[in-house]
């Protein structure tokens, strides 16, 4: 049986660099919060819940943004699960070399400026979102 080879290419003898890392909503849908203080079928309109019931006024959107490490506790528990191990190659100047070329996913890859990576939160149903997460080298 043949194995998939993943790489993580981390560059070595290079001093840590400082990192911005944020996170923007790129698929998912919030819906419209009821005035009438009901709410819609979940699963049955693909609405995510935690994006629906965000900040109790009016759900999270396609591209908002959330700053890390700042904004964590504003995200959904099970999106920051997924997100944990992507955070720690990018924070540490790693970077995952497949680019799902010719999709919407399609991700930048430069150490030494701008990175892209996808991550798709865990529920299986249309509810799912997804983030962009960039991480942008600070240059001194």
């Amino acid at each position: 049986m043949k194995g998939i080879i993943l790489s993580l290419t981390i560059k070595k003898g290079d001093p840590l660099r400082d990192y911005r890392i944020e996170f923007e909503i790129f698929e998912g849908n919030g819906g419209n919060l009821h005035r009438d203080g009901t709410y819609p079928d979940f699963a049955k309109e693909g609405i995510c819940a935690w994006m629906h019931c965000a900040n109790g006024e009016m759900g999270y959107q396609v591209g908002q943004k959330f700053r890390y490490p700042n904004d964590l506790g504003l995200l959904c528990p099970w999106l920051v699960d997924s997100l944990t191990g992507m955070i720690r190659v990018l924070e540490h100047g790693g970077t995952l070399s497949w680019k799902y070329k010719g999709t919407p996913y399609e991700k930048l890859i430069d150490p030494d400026g701008v990175t892209t990576e996808f991550v798709r939160c865990p529920d299986p149903t249309a509810s799912g979102i997804v983030i962009r997460v960039t991480r942008t080298a600070i240059i001194e």
